[in-house]
């Protein structure tokens, strides 16, 4: 399904979701190592990580980025893993995780990673992102469409990468 994008109060809400021909822990091993978010976004973003988050995803824990957010212009940004469920279990066939912007870019980010089991053994991993233009209606007026394009484009970007990579 390609992304979809609303906007309502002045909130973006992007959904994309991709079928993955991947079993439920390799996704997991996979999205959940914070450093392989490098490998999944597009090149034009000039994205990468700053500090040295480990080799797993937990509640509470800070990444920091820089992303090219306009031609010749970065950002800092960090984001906080607010809220995890891991697919511990045999019997589990779904898991999540939020990460939050805590400064950065928008006014506002929310997005959540959500993974599950389909019956033939793949896994539908779908995205849900709640953003705010910052500078209020000013920020909506000057920049709403251009962002909002640039966080679609990033997330198709991020559907082909990931279909090179993991089939």
């Amino acid at each position: 399904m390609p992304s979809k994008t609303v906007r309502q109060s002045g909130i973006y809400t992007l959904t994309s979701e991709q079928v993955l021909p991947i079993t439920m822990d390799e996704a997991w091993d996979f999205f959940s190592l914070p450093t392989n978010l490098d490998k999944i976004t597009p090149a034009d973003m000039k994205f990468f990580i700053t500090n040295n988050p480990g080799s797993e995803t937990y509640e509470g824990q800070i990444i920091t980025y820089k992303i090219g957010i306009l031609p010749f212009i970065k950002s800092n940004w960090i984001t906080e893993i607010t809220h995890l469920k891991t697919p511990a279990g045999i019997h589990l066939k779904k898991a999540f995780f939020v990460d939050e912007q805590r400064f950065g870019p928008y006014a506002m980010w929310h997005h959540e990673h959500h993974f599950e089991e389909l019956e033939n053994g793949n896994v539908k991993m779908t995205d849900i992102v709640n953003y705010k233009m910052p500078l209020g209606f000013l920020g909506q007026i000057l920049a709403g469409k251009l962002v909002s394009d640039k966080v679609t484009r990033i997330f198709e970007g991020r559907r082909q990468i990931l279909t090179k990579i993991l089939g």
